[in-house]
């Protein structure tokens, strides 16, 4: 089993423009929430008029723009990639 740290970073500036580094994938977003896979788990971030300005793949850096309420982490492992459901359920 690997045990690499992984770095991410979060800069929220005035509540209103956010971005973040590490993130894997977008599974979805509007203008209250959006919901990113990174890193280090399943990041949520919710608000008003959310705008997602910019992700991507390349440099894993994600960029968020509007009334910025709450982040919030859950799923640690989510992150691992290949890893399903069901991978979890019969490990």
């Amino acid at each position: 089993m690997e045990n690499i740290t992984k770095m991410q970073n979060i800069i929220l500036e005035n509540r209103n423009r956010l971005s973040v580094s590490g993130v894997v994938d977008v599974l979805n977003f509007d203008e209250q929430v959006i919901t990113a896979v990174t890193d280090l788990g399943i990041l949520t971030i919710k608000g008003s008029d959310l705008h997602l300005n910019q992700f991507s793949l390349d440099t894993t850096e994600l960029s968020v723009e509007g009334d910025i309420n709450s982040l919030q982490y859950s799923d640690k492992h989510a992150g691992k990639k290949g890893e399903t459901l069901f991978g979890k359920i019969f490990k």
